[in-house]
């Protein structure tokens, strides 16, 4: 089926103010951008939009949109697709519950469900399975490097340990236990006290795929901290890690980096993802 409707979904949480922006500008950007719709279970937002390469090299990149784990639709990412297709990457956007209805772990149960879905059926849509890169941007960028960092879901969703080539977050979050630096408490994290601690990538790390981070030189205080010391943990552990720094982008303008052609994200993005075709 074709990409939903806004209309079709659920309520969400109202949208901050720059919630709204952001909802607004993506759709502009991602206008006409064709995509195909896949259930991987039974609720509106566990889906999978695929964007599909005329000349596919094999690589796939699934990403998840940001919106503070309340907002987001996996329709937002529609305007990332051109660029990667362009260069026969096969891109996937994958959808998830959302906070408050759906809280720990429910956000990453959806994101290792949409990994095997893509794992399991990407080969009719021109990407190659052992070619899987995954990423998101702020929230999303929290899910994908969870995924990528752990070694304990795999194996429960019927996929190989090494599912994951490469994450790639943008903005991402990485830390929710104390010191953190976030002004909240995130609502996807219920009232578990343990839960912050397990949520946080940086405290988690079990695999070291590649990792290409990225964040904006204006981008909120705490993810640029939260960012690099992922990266040095990363390193720590093993983990080849390059990190882009995208000037004059805000949080917003990091996101919308990844729709653009000239931008240093996409530029990097391509060489990193051919630099790690095995």
């Amino acid at each position: 089926m074709g990409l939903r409707d806004y209309d079709t979904y659920p309520p969400q949480e109202p949208f901050s103010e720059i919630g709204r922006k952001y909802h607004l500008r993506v759709q502009e950007l991602g206008a006409g951008v064709p995509g195909e719709a896949f259930a991987y279970g039974d609720d509106p937002y566990q889906e999978v939009a695929v964007f599909v390469s005329p000349n596919p090299n094999g690589a796939v990149v699934a990403f998840m949109h940001g919106g503070g784990w309340t907002n987001g639709y996996k329709e937002w990412l529609a305007f990332m697709a051109p660029p990667l297709t362009a260069a026969g990457i096969t891109f996937v956007s994958m959808g998830y519950r959302l906070a408050p209805a759906a809280t720990w772990p429910a956000g990453v149960e959806d994101a290792a469900a949409g990994i095997a879905w893509v794992y399991a059926n990407i080969a009719e849509h021109g990407g190659n399975p052992d070619r899987i890169f995954v990423g998101g941007h702020s929230a999303g960028g929290h899910q994908a490097s969870w995924l990528a960092v752990r070694s304990d879901w795999q194996q429960l969703v019927g996929v190989p340990g090494n599912v994951i080539r490469g994450a790639l977050p943008v903005s991402g979050v990485y830390d929710f236990t104390e010191g953190n630096g976030m002004p909240l408490r995130p609502r996807f994290l219920g009232d578990g006290s343990a839960n912050a601690k397990d949520a946080s990538p940086i405290r988690s790390i079990a695999n070291t795929p590649p990792f290409l981070m990225a964040w904006g030189d204006a981008d909120f205080p705490h993810l640029i901290v939260q960012g690099e010391a992922m990266a040095d943990a990363l390193r720590s552990s093993g983990a080849e890690v390059e990190t882009v720094c995208l000037t004059g982008c805000d949080h917003l303008e990091a996101s919308y980096a990844c729709g653009d052609p000239e931008a240093l994200w996409i530029i990097n993005l391509l060489a990193w993802i051919e630099n790690n075709r095995d």
